[in-house]
């Protein structure tokens, strides 16, 4: 638990394979996951709805080195960065020679088909079975009922949502009550890496945990205010987060030594 969210303890390929296995015992579960940063973690703080929300994932992949870094002083030894556009490209790689079948949802208009084409070009995966654009505009639940029914006529195993967070979370779940799905992973801006529209930090910058820095500097208008609140928000909750941790652990051991 990092501040407030269950973080998965693990790397991609554990991740991928929890999927697969997931896939592989044949309920279709709507299972849900997530690619959580510094942003997912501040915004469940802040809202509790938002918290019940993420923490009804059945698995939150750490998206960010500093999430990673927290979640080794806390004792998950085996916490790795899982990296969105990383992990979408790994599950694409490692399904396509099974019959997973995916639906992607999310960009601008047509975004997603672009990025169908792009997977079966460089990924080799052609089992991309549909695509859709949503609105900028909260969907309703009539709407959201009519593209699960596409869905699920499609026989679609896995779908990928790559909006912002919150937005893509909550857009999730409540796509979750419609369909009949084994996943629905939300990977924010994977969909804007894979198709070349966003430019990726570089890897060192990744690295060491500025991969913020970089997206500011390539796209200052619009996320210049939410890196000024979210990164010394994350800061303080975390060293707040560690301090409980270390008051509770150094209890306990006193308690257990008597």
């Amino acid at each position: 638990m990092i501040v407030d969210v269950e973080l998965f303890n693990g790397n991609i390929p554990m991740a991928v394979n929890a999927v697969i296995m997931a896939y592989s015992q044949g309920d279709r579960q709507n299972r849900l996951l997530s690619a959580t940063g510094a942003h997912g973690i501040v915004t469940a703080h802040q809202d509790s709805d938002f918290r019940k929300v993420l923490n009804s994932f059945s698995l939150n992949l750490a998206d960010g080195m500093p999430a990673v870094w927290v979640g080794k002083l806390k004792g998950a030894g085996q916490i790795k960065r899982c990296y969105g556009p990383d992990f979408f490209q790994e599950m694409l790689i490692g399904s396509r020679d099974m019959a997973i079948r995916h639906f992607f949802c999310g960009g601008k208009e047509g975004v997603a088909e672009e990025l169908k084409q792009i997977c079966e070009k460089k990924f080799y995966n052609r089992n991309v079975v549909g695509t859709y654009s949503p609105p900028f505009r909260e969907m309703s639940n009539e709407e959201l009922m009519a593209l699960a029914n596409t869905i699920n006529a499609l026989n679609v195993d896995i779908i990928w949502v790559g909006l912002s967070t919150p937005k893509q979370e909550k857009f999730a779940y409540r796509l979750s009550e419609y369909t009949k799905v084994h996943f629905l992973c939300t990977v924010g801006a994977a969909f804007d890496f894979h198709t070349g529209r966003l430019k990726q930090a570089p890897k060192w910058m990744q690295s060491l945990g500025v991969e913020w820095l970089f997206r500011l500097i390539v796209e200052p208008k619009r996320l210049w205010k939410r890196y000024f609140e979210i990164v010394p928000l994350f800061i303080i909750y975390v060293i707040r987060d560690l301090w409980q941790h270390f008051i509770i652990n150094t209890f306990q051991s006193k308690k257990e030594s008597k």
